[in-house]
């Protein structure tokens, strides 16, 4: 996740300019979520090679707004400044058919043996936290990301409000995992709460798995 609090002076983000995410703009929400995330730890562990590092995030954020689009929600905003992709209670376990509709498998041949070994090393940590943080229905937010030149305006904040609405009328805890610790105190002004952390394994960069509790 990409964003922190909102600048001072900031304008508010008006409710009735966050929307679910039109399938026509899927591949504008790709882009965005590529940009957002060129510097996270996360892909400059998995994908270091600057070079390549953007056309293998859009691919990469493709496969997840399809994932999302079939078994889940995505949130952004009538500009596409950035998006919230949620997956349903029932689905947040990555299943290898589900894996295999969503073109996923293909993963080695866009990102290299390399790069797909160190995701799937990753994959394997967080994983594991997130079967034991949270053992109940619940919602995964799998990316919250925003456009580098509007974050610190409230964006990502805005972008999780209409989910975290209905999960709170629902009484359903809601899950994540963060690679920047710069995120940790926004997640925690919006209740969440640390589960697990530690450095992921063979050379791998910290991350942190979080859970909120129903408000």
């Amino acid at each position: 996740m990409n964003e922190t609090s909102p600048a001072p002076g900031a304008a508010p983000i008006q409710p009735d300019s966050i929307i679910r995410l039109p399938d026509a703009q899927a591949e504008q929400l790709a882009a965005v979520m590529a940009r957002a995330f060129f510097h996270d730890p996360m892909f400059l562990y998995v994908t270091p090679d600057e070079e390549k590092r953007t056309a293998r995030l859009r691919w990469f954020f493709r496969s997840l707004i399809r994932y999302s689009t079939w078994y889940g929600e995505i949130y952004t905003t009538t500009a596409v400044d950035g998006g919230a992709i949620w997956v349903k209670p029932e689905y947040t376990t990555f299943t290898l058919g589900r894996m295999i509709k969503i073109g996923f498998l293909k993963m080695p041949f866009v990102f290299g043996w390399t790069g797909f070994t160190r995701f799937l090393n990753l994959s394997n940590t967080v994983d594991k936290w997130h079967e034991e943080s949270v053992t109940t229905d619940h919602w995964y937010l799998t990316v919250l990301g925003v456009e580098p030149d509007q974050q610190s305006q409230g964006v990502g904040g805005a972008l999780m409000q209409p989910l975290l609405a209905r999960v709170d009328a629902a009484g359903l805890p809601c899950y994540l995992e963060t690679l920047s610790e710069r995120n940790l105190p926004f997640y925690r002004r919006h209740g969440f709460e640390i589960t697990f952390s530690g450095k992921v394994p063979d050379g791998g960069p910290m991350a942190w798995a979080m859970v909120r509790s129903p408000q």
